[in-house]
């Protein structure tokens, strides 16, 4: 499955949905994403009537992100969702605040290397095939580095996107790689002779994504908020208790069969409400702050961001 960058998919058409109205007074809801697998709870939400059922009408659609900001900022979109750490590259320059967290990468996110690379250490002075500065995968690459006691800046970066980064270490080429599922798997399979892996998002949790909107949207329609949280919530439930259906409805809107989206589920965490609620208390606020250390050790924020305005717990329920 494509990351965060997918944005082209089929979109099936939504299934037959008790039929209720909009809670009277509140706006209909945009959210932009993308075909990530761990976005797609919010299309099931919108293609089994579960944002219907809760009674607020929603619209999801496939935006890139390099341009979701700026429509959430124009007011074309009301919500979006991405990563924790562009949610702090965005926030450098627009107001906006996270409600929800969606899904954790489960491994699915990760450094590939040379047999002779033993630990991060080992990677001073390297080449590293990585997508540019402001990607997951450049921001994956760095966090682990820091958390290893090495800066990006001690290493050389090669700028590839996370394709052509995999396939280029497959092909034998550079020191290592960072990059996602599905590519990750390209280097698991070449045997530890030629290539392994060095750590994943099991070893150092970076990549969580969140929904979020902009104050005075929360401000002025609190109730939308929450209908739109239950909903997710909703979803999750749902995958649990009906997954082949549901794995058939979400894949449908990429263009993958249901046991291809079950494959690809397989590397990500979404999170339920009480998941949700142990993270932001237990989890999150620590994280942000390494993030943020991060993107600005990195020169990616400029200037820093207030983490405190960044997430509000009030619409879990």
């Amino acid at each position: 499955m494509l990351r965060r960058s997918l944005v082209a998919g089929a979109t099936a058409l939504p299934l037959a949905a008790p039929t209720l109205l909009r809670a009277q007074g509140l706006p209909k809801i945009t959210i932009g994403m993308s075909g990530w697998t761990g976005f797609a709870p919010l299309t099931l939400a919108e293609q089994a009537g579960l944002f219907k059922a809760n009674g607020v009408e929603v619209e999801t659609r496939f935006v890139p992100q390099r341009e979701r900001n700026l429509a959430l900022a124009s007011g074309a979109l009301n919500c979006v969702v991405t990563t924790v750490d562009t949610m702090i590259l965005w926030a450098s320059t627009i107001p906006l605040v996270q409600v929800l967290v969606l899904d954790r990468s489960h491994g699915g996110d990760g450094v590939g290397v040379r047999p002779s690379i033993r630990s991060f250490a080992d990677l001073k002075g390297k080449t590293v095939a990585v997508d540019g500065p402001g990607t997951s995968p450049y921001f994956m690459l760095a966090y682990m580095l820091r958390e290893n006691g090495l800066s990006v800046k001690e290493v050389q970066t090669a700028t590839l996107a996370p394709q052509p980064a995999a396939q280029a270490f497959v092909a034998g080429q550079f020191d290592a790689c960072a990059t996602y599922e599905p590519y990750l798997s390209q280097v698991r399979a070449m045997g530890e002779d030629k290539g392994k892996i060095l750590a994943t998002t099991l070893d150092h949790p970076c990549i969580v994504d969140t929904l979020a909107f902009q104050p005075a949207f929360l401000q002025a329609n609190p109730d939308a908020v929450k209908r739109v949280t239950k909903s997710w919530f909703d979803a999750v439930e749902m995958i649990k208790r009906e997954p082949d259906r549901s794995h058939e409805i979400m894949g449908a809107r990429t263009r993958q069969s249901a046991e291809e989206f079950k494959k690809s589920a397989s590397f990500i965490e979404w999170l339920d409400l009480a998941t949700n609620r142990e993270y932001a208390a237990a989890g999150l606020p620590e994280f942000m702050r390494k993030a943020h250390a991060v993107q600005r050790e990195t020169g990616v924020v400029r200037q820093d961001v207030d983490l405190s305005k960044l997430y509000d717990g009030r619409f879990l329920g």
